[in-house]
């Protein structure tokens, strides 16, 4: 792997993360201190005496004012950087019909969102960060659920895996260690990039094992199962379920972060009461920061996850050399940073840095080698939970 090029890309793409969020925030931030957040609303309240109507209004023009920077940026992250660095695969007008797909579809989910939280803002106006945290607990348990069979397939093709040797051997490693899969899928990936991935999608009747045509056609079976492996740890571990408790959690901060703020700040903003539309660049500052400041913890939780997930898929699979190649090999593929710096860690990686995934599994094997020197292993899949 070329260390210097992926320092290059990773670098370049924190730098344009940075400059998203900072674009967001002075948006926003100038919307209230110009009044102009008011005049939007007032134009919205002149065209309809519908709240909800005013509501969507005002969101169409803040989603129009902030689009053409955020445009740019996400062409130049999406598109020109990765084809710089020969990792895209798309032409210029596929990677725009995806970006209007994720556009639209994000638009939609916003407004709904933001319709849900007004709602309980007039009719729970003390309680409405509570209330909303709550609806949002059960829509993120939908979408977890549904988002293999309805939101993946607008992006991206499956197709049940043509390999049945391969599938039949996932069935059975998933089904013993407790997490039985509805079916193994051919993700067709490579239409759009050289990078391999996999996944283990869905809860309950929609969970299934998504395997990346790069990867199908260039990993061995003995590596594509250490990898499917690490990601049945995450479903055996309650992974999805903490990460949807965690998530809960951060929203009700941010919301109850958003309740004091707006009221105790948009009187002098100008703000005519609390569920006012020209009160949306306050909230999503003050959720927003309740966020920031929590990533450190998140992601420090997701690397811990991620480690307990490589330890579970060594101990499952018994094979660290697999587990080796495939790290190595999804690291030249991907681009990934092998030695990130702490604070870069600390700030941006919700995984560990290829360098302690590979030392980490190189200790497993020393330790479990003088173990099966002196004591018989048991079978690995003996010792998983569900």
């Amino acid at each position: 792997m070329n260390e210097d090029k992926s320092a290059r890309y990773h670098r370049l793409r924190r730098r344009l993360s940075i400059a998203s969020v900072a674009w967001s925030a002075l948006l926003l931030a100038a919307l209230l201190l110009t009044g102009l957040s008011a005049s939007i609303r007032n134009a919205a309240a002149s065209l309809t005496a519908s709240p909800a109507l005013a509501l969507v209004l005002y969101l169409a023009v803040l989603a129009v004012l902030h689009e053409p920077v955020s445009f740019a940026l996400d062409f130049y992250d999406g598109y020109v950087l990765e084809h710089r660095y020969g990792l895209s695969r798309q032409s210029a007008a596929a990677w725009l019909r995806d970006h209007m797909k994720g556009l639209a579809l994000g638009g939609v989910l916003a407004l709904g969102a933001a319709s849900l939280v007004y709602l309980t803002m007039r009719i729970w106006p003390g309680w409405w960060w509570l209330a909303s945290g709550l609806v949002f607990a059960v829509l993120l348990v939908c979408l977890a659920n549904l988002a293999p069979v309805l939101l993946l397939p607008l992006f991206f093709r499956f197709e049940p895996l043509d390999r049945p040797v391969l599938s039949e051997r996932l069935h059975r490693m998933a089904d013993r260690a407790g997490a039985s899969v509805m079916g193994v899928y051919r993700w067709h990936l490579g239409e759009k990039t050289s990078k391999a991935n996999a996944a283990l999608t869905g809860i309950g009747a929609t969970r299934r094992i998504l395997l990346a045509d790069t990867m199908l056609d260039q990993y061995s079976d003995d590596e594509i199962e250490v990898v499917l492996a690490h990601e049945l740890a995450h479903h055996v571990h309650g992974d999805i379920w903490s990460g949807i408790v965690v998530e809960v959690l951060l929203l009700l901060a941010g919301f109850f972060a958003a309740d004091l703020v707006l009221k105790f700040a948009g009187p002098l903003v100008g703000l005519q009461g609390l569920a006012d539309p020209a009160g949306v660049p306050l909230l999503l500052l003050a959720a927003g920061a309740v966020s920031v400041l929590l990533l450190p913890a998140m992601l420090a939780l997701s690397r811990g996850h991620e480690r307990r997930a490589d330890r579970f898929a060594l101990d499952l699979t018994s094979n660290p050399d697999a587990f080796t190649s495939a790290m190595k090999r999804l690291g030249a593929q991907n681009l990934a940073e092998d030695q990130p710096s702490a604070i870069v860690q600390w700030l941006f990686y919700s995984h560990p840095p290829l360098s302690q995934r590979l030392a980490a599994a190189a200790a497993w094997a020393r330790t479990h080698h003088a173990v099966a020197g002196s004591v018989p292993l048991a079978d690995p899949l003996d010792r998983v939970g569900s």
